[in-house]
């Protein structure tokens, strides 16, 4: 039986303080175990399905399906010693923990795109453990990006102090839908080069198969992920969900596993935020003017270089999704100037400002970037659309938010019928249109959504802050909730703070050509 969030999120915690009292692993390894069993739960499932439907009928000549049948059905093939249901059933004098790594074993050796993808640590968990964990994990069903949504719980949970900023682990699915939504993904080439567990692959091919569509036939997957753990999940994703990829192990600041530049209908991710560090001397960055081709930027701040590799591996008509800082969309200097001329390209599509508590491990607000490079062929070259959706959403419980399915269709719907596109009106969104008064076309409403020209954009100093365009509803006399307030005055000093590192580099440059000519 499938159970609701809160059934899952109970059991998951109950599992947890089984790992954490019985069990010799580390807080950051809770999640392994537990992957590799509810891996198995689905695959077995799916398996289990796959298996009555190819079953020959009575009298029929032909044998037992074969593993080939399977996989052609996008099943992993399963031997009966490594079905979910086999290990539920062995005795209580079984050795669990060496059932399971030979389970694993044996998915990996008929699964050849699952090579070295699986956990295989379970002789360190202990078979009474690993019992229950079968048991408590046997009725759990989660849609969507699964294995994320509990790798990203058990981190939240017990080893906050191990992640880093951003979430890269697991984006929110009701993010990823609404980036999904607005890019809108049937067919190509679609690429995550900060993949972390495939999550934006997962919910492509929901939307593909919403459609209609067979997302094996219409997607090509090409991932990057630095971390081999985190890489590992997203092929374990993946294939639970009859999906296949290149999915590689890379640092995309200086390695491109497969040709990158200008080669994707779509790319979509969630980079880590204001990463510094990056040594923008290696030749993979300073000499790649086609990955840079609008500058690099001075500060030691990542979020620009990923910005520039996102919009260089689209094609002419690619279109991009991906989860950024807030800071960025009005940082200043060099970030400015490369800012600009991505707006003067005409390829800037659409903004969307989300409020905080939407991630697991993070309270920070962030802002969505669209870029469609097909756009600068069209009469809206010179505007870009701005939806302030910092006031839609559901309160999941006190620190948690997400969007709800309709209004997911709601703000990708604004979208569409800003492009000229038809809406989708199958998961109760006409209500939110209607009372904005967009049913049949697109309007500007205040406090939630503004087409900007080029000009009023540089009014505004090139600022991508939709806050700054689409202005103020009544509700906005309301008192602001503090924590939110002090997020995006913390938001505002790391801006400031980058800013006055980059003047800083500015002054001591001048100071030193000064130097040089009094020399």
């Amino acid at each position: 039986m499938a159970l609701d969030d809160g059934d899952v999120e109970r059991r998951l915690w109950a599992v947890a303080d089984q790992l954490r009292a019985n069990s010799g692993l580390k807080p950051s390894e809770y999640s392994r175990p537990v992957l590799g069993l509810l891996f198995l739960r689905y695959a077995d499932g799916r398996f289990a399905e796959a298996e009555k439907q190819l079953q020959p009928k009575p009298g029929s000549r032909l044998g037992a399906p074969t593993p080939d049948a399977f996989k052609a059905r996008g099943v992993i093939y399963l031997t009966p010693e490594a079905r979910f249901a086999h290990l539920l059933k062995l005795p209580e004098s079984a050795n669990l923990g060496r059932a399971l790594n030979s389970a694993m074993d044996d998915i990996e050796r008929n699964n050849p795109d699952l090579a070295d993808a699986l956990p295989k640590n379970y002789g360190a968990v202990g078979d009474d453990i690993l019992r229950e964990l079968i048991k408590t994990l046997a009725p759990v069903a989660i849609d969507g990006d699964a294995f994320g949504r509990v790798y990203e719980y058990f981190m939240g949970a017990f080893a906050q102090q191990e992640m880093q900023k951003g979430g890269e682990f697991y984006t929110p699915s009701s993010i990823v839908k609404l980036i999904v939504e607005i890019i809108e993904p049937y067919h190509g080439r679609i690429l995550d080069p900060a993949c972390g567990s495939g999550g934006m692959f997962v919910h492509s091919a929901d939307f593909v198969r919403a459609h209609k569509r067979e997302p094996e036939k219409e997607l090509s997957i090409f991932g990057i992920e630095k971390v081999s753990e985190t890489q590992r999940l997203a092929r374990m994703n993946l294939a639970v969900h009859g999906l296949g990829g290149a999915i590689r192990e890379a640092n995309s600041y200086y390695e491109e596993p497969f040709p990158i530049v200008g080669q994707f209908d779509f790319v979509m991710a969630n980079p880590p935020f204001n990463v510094d560090g990056v040594d923008k001397e290696k030749d993979a960055i300073r000499k790649r003017k086609d990955r840079f081709p609008f500058g690099l930027p001075k500060p030691d701040n990542a979020n620009y270089l990923w910005i520039e590799m996102f919009w260089s591996a689209l094609n002419a008509t690619g279109r991009a999704g991906f989860v950024m800082a807030n800071s960025a969309a009005d940082a200043r200097g060099t970030e400015l100037d490369i800012r600009k001329a991505l707006i003067e390209s005409g390829t800037v599509d659409c903004i969307v400002s989300v409020g905080p508590n939407f991630f697991y491990t993070v309270t920070l607000p962030c802002t969505l970037w669209f870029f469609d490079k097909g756009k600068a062929k069209t009469a809206r070259k010179d505007q870009v659309l701005f939806i302030d959706a910092r006031h839609v959403f559901r309160q999941i419980d006190r620190a948690h938010r997400d969007f709800t399915p309709a209004q997911v269709e709601f703000l990708a719907n604004i979208v569409r019928l800003w492009r000229g596109e038809a809406t989708e009106l199958l998961r109760g969104s006409f209500d939110l249109l209607d009372e904005r008064g967009m049913t049949k076309a697109y309007a500007d409403v205040p406090g939630l959504c503004k087409a900007a020209s080029r000009a009023e954009i540089e009014a505004q100093g090139w600022s991508l802050n939709p806050g700054r365009y689409v202005g103020a509803t009544a509700r906005e006399g309301e008192s602001e909730d503090f924590r939110e307030k002090l997020e995006e005055l913390q938001e505002e000093f790391e801006r400031l703070t980058g800013e006055a590192r980059e003047l800083e580099a500015q002054i001591g440059e001048n100071l030193a050509g000064l130097l040089s000519l009094e020399g």
